[in-house]
């Protein structure tokens, strides 16, 4: 795992098209902005499990 500090409005690439800005930081709350292709799915760690639960379901039925 890599970890990184980042300072607001500092940025993180992640490969060519996918670029990650901290937008605000309070207490142990922080906000990031998300730039990139359509094509790229960015989801939130409790909303990617539902869709592999749903597509598991699918599979099976």
């Amino acid at each position: 795992m890599l970890v990184l500090s980042r300072r607001v409005n500092e940025k993180i690439r992640i490969g060519d098209t996918v670029e990650v800005r901290i937008l605000e930081m309070s207490g142990n709350t922080v906000r990031l902005g998300f730039v990139g292709p359509p094509e790229v799915a960015i989801h939130r760690e409790e909303v990617f499990q539902r869709i592999q639960a749903d597509s598991k379901t699918l599979v099976r039925a």
